[in-house]
C-alpha cells in the first residue's frame, strides 16, 4: 500500500495543496481561495474538505497518508502548531494543527511558510544535498529560511529566519510593516525596488523609467530590471544598490551560519543572472574569504511548488 504526504501552503489569497509521494513526486496539486471571512476561522474546514475530495478522486484512504505539513505566513509555535499571528489572514493564537487534525484525524505539522519553502529547496531544489543553507525569497516582501545541520531554524518563539527584518540602513529609509526603519524588505522586495524607481523619477533623474511610469501610471520591479537591461543607468544603479545591501546582509549572516549554498527565490529572482551577478560581487567583497570560498549563490528551482514540497519534507523529518 503506497504512502503519501499532503503539503499545504496557506497564502493571503490562495491555498496551495498537493498530494506527494515519499520520494517527492507530486501526484496532484490544486488551489483554493483563502477565505478570510470570520477571521479566517473556516480555513481548516475548507482545507479538510478539499483533501477529502482529492483522496476520494484518487481512491486513497487516509491510512495511506503519513501526515500533513502546513505552512502559513507569520510567527509559528512549531511544537503546538499554533499561529501566533498572521496579519494578512486575520489569525492570532490560531490552533491550526489541532483544527485540521480534528477534521481529518491525520497527524499535522505546522511551520512558517518561508521556512517550508527553504525545506523544499533543500530536499529537491537548488539547495539539495546542502546541510547548511540560506534561502531568501524576494517577492512582495522578503522572506527566508535558514537550515543548519539539515534542520530549519525556528528559534525560541517562531521568529528564527525572519531575514526580511534584518536592518541594513539603521534609522533611515522607509518604515517596514514591523514598525522599524531600514529592514532589507523595504529595499529588496518587489515593492521596495519599485519604490526606489518611483523615488528616482520624483527626484527628477534622467531615466527611461519616467516614460514607463507616464505610459502605464505605475512602475514595477520588473520594469526596473527591463530598463536596466536596455542600458538605463538609473535603473542599473537601483539594482546595484539593492544587490549591495543583499550581499552585505548575506555576508554578515553567513558569519553565523557558514552556509555551503545561498538560494534566491521569489518573483524578483526571475531576473536571474542580472540580479545574481551583483549580489555575488557584493557578497564576495564583504564576506570572510574562507566563507565566500565555500559558498555558492544560485536561483531557486521549485517556484510555487517549494512550499508544498517543503511541507511534505517537514512531515518526512518528523517520522
Amino acid at each position: 500500500m503506497e504512502k503519501y504526504y499532503i503539503g499545504v501552503d496557506i497564502g493571503g489569497t490562495s491555498i496551495k495543496q498537493a498530494l506527494i509521494t515519499t520520494t517527492g513526486v507530486i501526484v496532484d496539486k490544486w488551489e483554493t481561495p483563502t477565505d478570510k471571512q470570520r477571521g479566517g476561522s473556516l480555513i481548516p474546514l475548507h482545507i479538510a474538505t478539499s483533501i477529502k475530495q482529492k483522496l476520494a478522486e484518487h481512491h486513497i484512504n487516509k491510512e495511506q497518508i503519513i501526515g500533513i505539513g502546513a505552512g502559513a505566513p507569520g510567527f509559528v509555535d512549531v511544537k503546538n502548531g499554533v499561529i501566533y499571528e498572521a496579519v494578512n489572514i486575520g489569525w492570532e493564537n490560531f490552533h491550526l494543527k489541532g483544527l485540521i487534525e480534528k477534521e481529518l484525524d491525520i497527524s499535522t505539522y505546522v511551520l512558517n511558510d518561508a521556512n517550508l519553502a527553504a525545506l523544499g529547496e533543500n530536499w529537491l531544489g537548488a539547495g539539495q544535498g546542502h546541510d547548511h543553507l540560506i534561502v531568501v525569497t524576494l517577492g512582495t516582501g522578503v522572506g527566508g529560511g535558514i537550515i543548519v545541520n539539515d534542520q530549519v531554524i525556528n528559534g525560541v518563539n517562531g521568529t528564527g529566519g525572519e531575514i526580511g527584518h534584518i536592518i541594513v540602513t539603521p534609522n533611515e529609509g522607509e518604515h517596514c510593516n514591523c514598525g522599524r526603519l531600514g529592514c532589507i524588505e523595504t529595499y529588496a522586495s518587489a515593492t521596495g525596488i519599485a519604490r526606489l524607481g518611483i523615488q528616482a523619477i520624483q527626484e527628477g533623474k534622467t531615466t527611461s523609467l519616467s516614460q514607463v511610469y507616464d505610459t502605464t501610471g505605475t512602475l514595477t520591479s520588473k520594469d526596473v530590471f527591463a530598463e536596466a537591461s536596455k542600458g538605463d543607468q538609473v535603473a542599473q544603479a537601483i539594482i546595484d544598490y539593492i544587490a549591495d545591501l543583499l550581499g552585505r546582509m548575506l555576508a554578515n549572516l553567513s558569519v553565523a551560519i557558514n552556509p555551503s549554498k545561498i538560494v534566491i527565490g521569489g518573483g524578483v529572482s526571475k531576473a536571474g543572472e542580472q540580479l545574481l551577478q551583483p549580489i555575488r560581487l557584493s557578497f564576495e567583497s564583504y564576506a570572510l574569504n574562507r566563507i565566500a570560498d565555500a559558498c555558492d549563490i544560485a536561483i531557486a528551482q521549485l517556484g510555487n511548488d517549494a512550499g508544498v514540497i517543503g511541507a511534505a519534507y517537514f512531515v518526512k523529518q518528523q517520522q
